[in-house]
């Protein structure tokens, strides 16, 4: 299933349904048609999320299901991030299996260094010109400054401390940050283990504060698009 789908079912789900209905156990007797008990176990992760330790979210993520198959990215998404990157080089975080960073390579030949970054690289396929590093994106091993373009996709939505994340993609992103993150709301019972939502593009400009001169925030097909300059900072 690619996310041009996905998305036509999140709008039925998150923007038809009435809140009393998402939040029922009918609701839920629903949803285990579909994903059995995992569903109950998004719903216990996202209430203890204060108190989860590293194992546990680890041993969550080991054992969802990967509903798109090699990117969570839209095709307008992608589009949009690889005729944005700017400088020679380029660093995903959160780069799952490496899909992005192949269309950015295919569409960006002239680029010198791209870069994988994600807690887990194993479904990450080894490419030519591409390196993987595995590392907690709130904490990247990587100078300041050290990439003209960084990209993170679907990604701030699952972590708990996401404005230390943000601080740390800001810090590495020399010329040019760009963030995509689904727009949805929160009900109890979710098919994704998120821990932050963002139904409007105002949400998100609030976890993004502070806003620098250059930027743009767009809804593409239900996902947030944010890019900003970095040099309008300084």
């Amino acid at each position: 299933m690619n996310r041009e789908m996905t998305n036509r079912i999140r709008f039925i789900i998150e923007d038809l349904l009435p809140p009393v209905l998402k939040d029922s156990s009918l609701f839920l007797w629903a949803a285990k048609r579909v994903w059995g008990e995992h569903i109950v176990h998004l719903a216990e992760f996202r209430a203890r999320a204060p108190f989860l330790t590293d194992e546990e979210y680890a041993e969550l993520y080991r054992n969802h299901p990967r509903v798109h198959a090699g990117t969570d990215n839209s095709k307008a998404c992608i589009d949009r991030i690889c005729q944005s990157i700017v400088g020679e080089s380029v660093c995903d975080v959160g780069c799952g299996t490496g899909a992005l960073l192949t269309s950015v390579r295919n569409t960006n030949p002239g680029l010198a260094r791209l870069t994988g970054v994600d807690f887990v690289i194993d479904d990450a396929a080894a490419l030519p010109g591409i390196e993987y590093v595995a590392a907690k994106i709130e904490a990247l091993p990587f100078a300041t400054g050290e990439f003209d373009t960084v990209v993170c996709t679907h990604v701030i939505e699952h972590l708990l401390d996401y404005r230390q994340a943000i601080q740390e993609l800001r810090r590495i992103a020399r010329k040019r940050l760009i963030i995509v993150v689904p727009r949805e709301r929160e009900y109890r019972y979710t098919f994704n283990p998120h821990f932050n939502f963002f139904p409007y593009l105002h949400s998100f400009l609030r976890a993004m504060y502070p806003i620098p001169k250059s930027y743009q925030c767009v809804d593409i097909g239900r996902d947030i698009y944010y890019c900003e300059d970095r040099q309008s900072t300084l």
